[in-house]
């Protein structure tokens, strides 16, 4: 006996933890609050990932731990069976609260509030697909497909009736004013399946993000809808329209790009720029002209024009012949400037005397002889 009783123990853990899940995070336990849930955010629906998925909305939900409502991103996910469909949970407002009414999965779309959540779940019904003999129809007008290759698709425009209140999230004074349907009451009484644990994944990734927070983001989650259950980052996560730009983590890390440092470094580098003066120095040999090897105080202006002299000596090559030639022979040579030293005595005021020769055409009256008698 006390065998069997063993035995029976996980079998019957495995049996509660969905619903022990479900009521935990928020995905179809009934709570009541006495604040209104902010207005649904407006977003893109992430693409089919294959035929026989369904897309769950996104809504708000109360968590008692934080006092705050959180948003849990709307995502595709397998259908428990074929036939099923998914009815989104609501909050209506009841005996001065808000009371979570959870959703659940049936053969037949029941009561949602009349809310609004988009992607064919208008506030009555689902007008985003169908199914038939075991396979699932979308209705492409208001599905994303994609580019997944699915052959099931049509198109069927929808028409909202609710016009009453835009994005509202709730049923109730204030909210949306609508009433079951004898239809959907009937929904309610057939045979449910609790929210997957898919779902549950996606509700608990959720309540561990602070982003997801409504004040936090002001009703705009950075992340609105997922292309798979638990997966917030990466392709084909969407966020709502007027998200806050709040990742202001990046902006840190553009603070991280206090790269100033390395430009202290860089700064360095300029400092070894001095030490390439004296490069030009070198060719200052070269320059033969003394006058600009004494000015080195103006080298931060000749810099500019020698450099434009290093371009025009591209032919450094040569530069290994000037060592040799110019060096040793230039430096003799302009030594040698002593002896033009001595070329001084040159000016030849010597030519000066000769004018003095120009006394000789006194003789000329010489000649004159008389006619003797």
């Amino acid at each position: 006996m006390l065998k069997t009783w063993r035995s029976l123990v996980p079998a019957l853990f495995l049996f509660l933890l969905p619903a022990i899940s479900s009521a935990q995070f928020g995905v179809s336990l009934n709570v009541n609050v006495n604040v209104a849930p902010p207005e649904l955010p407006v977003y893109e629906q992430p693409p089919l990932p294959a035929p026989g998925y369904i897309f769950v909305p996104g809504y708000w939900f109360w968590d008692a731990d934080i006092t705050d409502y959180v948003w849990i991103p709307g995502t595709w996910v397998e259908a428990p069976q074929p036939g099923y469909l998914w009815t989104p949970g609501y909050w209506g407002y009841e005996g001065g609260a808000y009371l979570w009414h959870g959703g659940y999965w049936g053969p037949t779309v029941g009561f949602y509030g009349g809310v609004n959540y988009g992607f064919g779940y208008t506030g009555g019904g689902y007008e985003g697909g169908y199914w038939r003999g075991g396979q699932m129809y979308y209705n492409t007008a208001v599905v994303n497909v994609g580019n997944t290759h699915v052959t099931n698709v049509y198109v069927k425009n929808v028409t909202i009736n609710n016009t009453t209140v835009n994005r509202v999230s709730y049923n109730g004074p204030g909210g949306v004013q609508a009433r079951a349907t004898p239809e959907q009451l009937t929904a309610e009484k057939e045979h449910h399946l609790p929210p997957s644990s898919a779902q549950v994944q996606q509700a608990t990734a959720a309540r561990s993000n602070p982003d997801l927070r409504a004040k936090a983001n002001g009703g705009h989650p950075t992340v609105a809808a997922t292309p798979k259950p638990g997966v917030f980052k990466g392709a084909g996560v969407v966020e709502a329209r007027g998200a806050p730009a709040h990742p202001a983590a990046p902006a840190h890390p553009a603070a991280a790009e206090h790269p100033a440092p390395p430009e202290h470094p860089a700064a360095v580098e300029q400092h070894p720029a001095p030490a390439e003066r004296p490069a030009p120095a070198e060719h200052a040999p070269a320059a033969e002209h003394p006058a600009a090897s004494r000015p080195p105080v103006t080298h931060p202006a000749p810099a500019a024009p020698a450099a434009p002299v290093h371009p025009a000596a591209p032919a450094h090559p040569a530069a290994p012949a000037h060592p040799a030639e110019e060096h040793p022979a230039p430096a003799p040579e302009e030594r040698r400037a002593p002896p033009q030293a001595q070329a001084r005595p040159e000016p030849r005021p010597a030519p000066a005397p000769k004018p003095a020769a120009e006394p000789k055409p006194a003789p000329k009256p010489e000649p004159r002889e008389e006619p003797r008698g």
